[in-house]
């Protein structure tokens, strides 16, 4: 019979067969049934359709009917497939997909923990999801409220005096808040040229201040990973706007000269930018505020229980001390007795940068964060905060030895290794990402941070149990064997993927953006 859909069942294994390192630790990793699928070009049948409408009554030509705009002609090399095979080939596709639902996501700095289906019910409810962002502020009270309680609770948290709701994400929240530092020193008659950021920086923090029109000026770190304030003295000068510091930076490490660092800075007239990427680690236990920072972007999408990665949605407020309270971006809400409201005219806040996108920002984001914080209280934020910082510690100590350790300095929420003492046998961070695949695990963060050449970079935050941990320690134990017993057999890793190891600096240099049936691909 005819196979029209083209899968393959398979019971065999993907590419070859399972790697010794599968004999024991593997996370539950199987050959299964792989099924084959074809591109959605590749499907289907001329005439073949999924739905049924009526065809017009005689002698009515809809293009007479429907204004031109509206109209669309046919497109060009569409699939015409029935509703079971479109079905079909989307659910198989997101079967291929690898996600914090479906197993541990190590990811360092990403902070890729499971979020409570609690806060997504929440975040579905009528009255939230389906409020357009046009109501007025009469018929949706419950959201305006919701917001204000956010924003309080965030600034009490981050120890700050407001906090900026609307920027759509984390990188977008650094650039909301430069602007805001930006708008200060015009205020004070000089807006400044320079930014200071560390070399343990997060990569969009140069981005940021490039786009804002500063000039970047790196800063070495110790050789504990940690940076001095001497070396801030030393580049601090009245022409720098502000400093750019990830606490605990992106070895996992924290800043404990911040307060020396801040004083550095706030002495010759700076500020000091937190990025609140790695919030997670002194959840509940340090405030960014009380150290110093003057601005913070929070990343809810990693602290907050908002999802995270394939692009969205996130959610970046920044948390301001009070000096920059005046140029928090619109749309701010205000509480006026038990009446909530949107303050939306830049005459009523004069100093305001404005704008920095439309409506109110990602408020199905905020539910998500809002239930989190009030279903795990001040206590359990601690406790979240405590237990991230153990599980990475249990993770680093359990592959001392296993791996390099490049800092030998304490750890909070995340540790690096890289690959030094795979090297003599050939074998590289990628190989040892690869191999994890085949025993059912995401690889962790490869090659960052930068100052670490073949950095691993695991961050186990706290919603994985110890067992799921014990188990990726075994596999990368296995790994770190079978590097020293045979090498040659990480470099074809994966092998029971339905893809086999793919050429990922190809894909970077000669992208495909747009296929059709018959193109060559180089």
């Amino acid at each position: 019979m005819a196979n029209p859909t083209g899968w393959k069942p398979s019971m065999e294994k993907a590419t070859g067969g399972a790697p010794p390192a599968a004999r024991a630790g593997a996370l539950g990793a199987t050959t299964g049934l792989l099924l084959e699928e074809p591109l959605v070009f590749e499907q289907g049948s001329p005439g073949r359709s999924g739905a049924s409408l009526p065809e017009p009554p005689p002698g009515l030509d809809p293009a007479s009917e429907i204004p031109a705009p509206l109209l669309r002609g046919e497109i060009e090399g569409m699939p015409e497939m029935g509703e079971l095979e479109v079905v079909r080939h989307f659910t198989r596709l997101s079967q291929w997909n690898w996600g914090i639902d479906s197993g541990f996501y190590p990811l360092g700095s990403c902070t890729m923990k499971y979020n409570p289906k609690s806060s997504e019910a929440f975040a579905r409810l009528p009255g939230f999801a389906a409020a357009h962002p046009l109501l007025p502020a009469s018929m949706c009270q419950g959201a305006l409220e919701l917001v204000w309680r956010l924003e309080r609770a965030l600034s009490e948290i981050g120890g700050f005096a407001a906090t900026a709701m609307s920027p759509a994400a984390g990188a977008h929240g650094e650039l909301a808040g430069l602007m805001m530092i930006r708008a200060h020193h015009v205020a004070r008659g000089n807006p400044r040229r320079k930014v200071l950021i560390p070399d343990t920086a997060h990569g969009t923090n140069p981005a940021s201040a490039a786009l804002n029109g500063y000039a970047t000026v790196q800063l070495e770190s110790g050789p504990d990973g940690r940076l001095h304030p001497d070396v801030v003295a030393k580049a601090m000068d009245e022409d720098v706007a502000a400093i750019m510091i990830t606490n605990p930076n992106t070895l996992g490490i924290f800043e404990s000269h911040i307060r020396e660092i801040a004083d550095v800075v706030h002495a010759k007239g700076g500020l000091v930018y937190g990025d609140g990427a790695n919030f997670n680690a002194i959840l509940g236990v340090a405030r960014p505020g009380d150290m110093g920072f003057d601005v913070m972007q929070y990343n809810l999408h990693k602290t907050f229980a908002t999802p995270h990665g394939g692009g969205g949605p996130g959610s970046g407020p920044v948390g301001v001390s009070e000096p920059l309270v005046p140029f928090l971006p619109l749309p701010v809400v205000e509480r006026e007795g038990e009446v909530f409201r949107l303050v939306t005219d830049p005459a009523e806040r004069p100093r305001t940068i404005g704008k920095v996108r439309e409506f109110w920002g990602n408020v199905g984001m905020f539910v998500r964060a809002w239930a989190l914080i009030r279903e795990l209280g001040p206590e359990g934020l601690r406790a979240a905060g405590q237990l991230a910082v153990l599980n990475a510690n249990y993770v680093r100590a359990r592959l001392a030895g296993a791996f390099n350790l490049p800092y030998a300095t304490d750890t909070l929420h995340e540790v690096v290794f890289d690959d030094k003492l795979q090297k003599d046998a050939g074998v590289t961070t990628m190989d040892v990402a690869k191999a994890l695949i085949d025993h059912g695990s995401h690889p962790p963060t490869v090659y960052f941070p930068l100052v670490v050449h073949g950095a691993l970079m695991i961050e186990p935050t706290e919603t994985e149990t110890k067992e799921t941990l014990d188990a990726f320690v075994e596999a990368m134990r296995a790994i770190a064997e079978e590097a020293k017993a045979n090498p040659e057999a990480l470099k074809s890793a994966p092998v029971r993927t339905i893809r086999a190891r793919l050429d990922e600096t190809r894909a970077a240099r000669k992208p495909v953006l747009r296929w059709r049936p018959g193109m060559k691909v180089e």
